[in-house]
């Protein structure tokens, strides 16, 4: 079933904008894990082609242009997970490991994971600003209020209240970003850069 998306949010296609200098960018954290993560196609679910090509390409775009990329410390465990998802099914793609099995009966294993998950989190130092994620009352409270009007989940929710120091531009897959307003979104996801068409919110850029 194709998602209907209530387009809030500015959206940008980053096939064709040329990343510039001045922008702010927040990366999600499904960018990182394509752009970083070198064993993404070999997956249960790998990315899509669009996914495997557009974002990395902006991305080194991006860089080359000495855009300002960001990253959010909530992204750390995400694509950990990721990892070690992908890893253990490289190791057992019958499905037969549970993950904690994998985690604990395997040593060896492990420390791959470990040197996979800390050559991507240095890809992502060596090229992006961290911003400050706080999790206290008054944050899980704008969260919580955050979900009841905006589209979004519980792990974008904490993210776009630690956005908010400034930065209002991010680079994304997920269509749910689009739902918020006052954020530009950038992405290569055809349904949302035809639903943000349609209702006018395609920034020519």
């Amino acid at each position: 079933m194709t998602v209907k998306y209530n387009i809030r949010a500015n959206v940008v296609d980053i096939r064709r904008y040329k990343p510039q200098a001045t922008d702010r960018i927040l990366v999600d954290s499904n960018v990182w894990y394509w752009y970083a993560y070198p064993n993404t196609n070999q997956a249960f679910q790998p990315p899509q082609p669009y996914q495997f090509k557009e974002y990395p390409r902006y991305m080194a775009k991006a860089v080359a242009a000495k855009t300002g990329l960001f990253y959010c410390g909530l992204s750390l465990s995400e694509i950990g997970n990721l990892i070690e998802s992908v890893e253990r099914y490289i190791f057992d793609p019958t499905g037969g490991i549970r993950n904690k099995e994998y985690r604990h009966n395997f040593p060896t294993e492990r420390q791959k994971v470990l040197r996979q998950f800390q050559f991507v989190w240095s890809r992502v130092e060596n090229i992006a600003a961290p911003i400050r994620a706080v999790i206290d009352q008054s944050t899980i409270s704008a969260a919580l209020t955050r979900l009841a009007t905006e589209a979004v989940d519980a792990y974008d929710m904490y993210l776009l209240e630690a956005a908010q120091a400034g930065i209002t531009q991010i680079l994304t897959d997920d269509g749910d970003f689009v739902t918020v307003a006052g954020i530009q979104v950038f992405t290569a996801n055809q349904n949302v850069i035809e639903a943000a068409r349609s209702q006018g919110k395609l920034l020519n850029r």
